[in-house]
């Protein structure tokens, strides 16, 4: 029995902004934004949700499935930029899909989120619990950014990416893996609401990204060509017989980076950060989506999917088309 993903869906904000319009905002330009990161504009929320463009992603999912709301059984929402911490995204966008049947919660790995979403579902679907789930990863990041600092506002976008997956005969998601390194926490953090109560009250911090961005590059070139083998490992497929690399789209250079370790050329890395940033949870079902309805995923492909983020957080995965 395989895992199998039988449909993608994705959705993104109206509003589009790009480094030009940064560039009158904040001291920067569009040739710094695409020499060191290699994106050129993103979408901003003014009014979508986390909700709300998550639930567009799954309808668009079920829709590419052939499935009904009703069909599905198990939702995960990965996010971490909700509106409300009760109740979860999930039970929201099972509340706008009208899936009755279904158990929802959310899952925060921040951008490999998705990836960890994926994994948790495939447990589900594997011990016989449920026979399918809709997976979306959404986020809205627009407003925990602060607009002021050049190194985090340039980065990231807003947006939402959805596969359903099903129980299978043919081969799905062939294996994969995640860690996590909560030692380096400190290099990518959000902080949440202060402690306040009657007995004591916390002095207000930052509510906004604050990130290091030479360790996070430095972590990510290193840990996921590793993470990367793993996976390859478990099936023996070699990094030159993968079709296409889906990977989470933080930097190009980056992606640039992973590629020369695995000595796998950057025509097998698509990408989409240089027109919606990075989308943390979002970025990897956006990606898988629009390769899908550009015809690009055949039959019989193998991929690689992986991710990393704050946490720190990082995963990979094998998958037969």
């Amino acid at each position: 029995m395989s895992v199998k993903i039988i449909g993608t869906g994705s959705a993104l904000p109206e509003k589009i902004v790009t480094n030009q319009d940064l560039a009158q905002m904040v001291e920067t330009s569009d040739e710094w934004i695409r020499e060191r990161t290699g994106i050129g504009s993103r979408h901003i929320s003014t009014g979508e949700t986390v909700v709300s463009l998550a639930a567009r992603a799954c309808e668009k999912a079920l829709e590419n499935a052939g499935r009904e709301a009703a069909e599905v059984e198990l939702l995960l929402v990965a996010t971490c930029t909700p509106e409300q911490g009760i109740p979860c995204a999930a039970c929201q966008v099972q509340n706008l899909l009208g899936a009755t049947g279904a158990a929802a919660f959310d899952l925060n790995a921040a951008c490999a989120g998705f990836l960890f979403a994926l994994h948790t579902a495939c447990a589900y679907i594997q011990s016989g619990i449920y026979s399918n789930a809709l997976i979306v990863g959404s986020e809205v990041l627009s407003k925990i950014i602060d607009w002021s600092d050049r190194s985090t506002c340039v980065l990231f976008g807003d947006g939402a990416g959805a596969v359903l997956v099903e129980r299978a005969e043919k081969p799905g998601i062939l294996g994969f893996a995640q860690h996590s390194d909560g030692s380096r926490g400190g290099v990518l953090r959000c902080d949440g609401r202060e402690l306040r109560n009657p007995y004591v009250s916390v002095p207000a911090r930052s509510p906004y990204v604050q990130m290091d961005g030479r360790e996070v590059f430095a972590f990510a070139v290193r840990q996921i060509p590793a993470c990367i083998s793993e996976v390859l490992g478990q099936t023996g497929i070699a990094p030159d017989e993968v079709d296409l690399y889906v990977l989470h789209q933080a930097n190009r250079r980056i992606i640039e980076g992973i590629a020369k370790r695995l000595t796998v050329e950057m025509d097998r890395f698509p990408t989409n950060l240089e027109r919606v940033g990075n989308m943390s949870s979002a970025a990897i079902p956006v990606l898988l989506d629009e390769l899908n309805r550009e015809g690009r995923l055949r039959e019989g492909m193998t991929l690689v999917l992986s991710g990393f983020g704050a946490g720190l957080t990082y995963g990979a995965c094998t998958v037969r088309w």
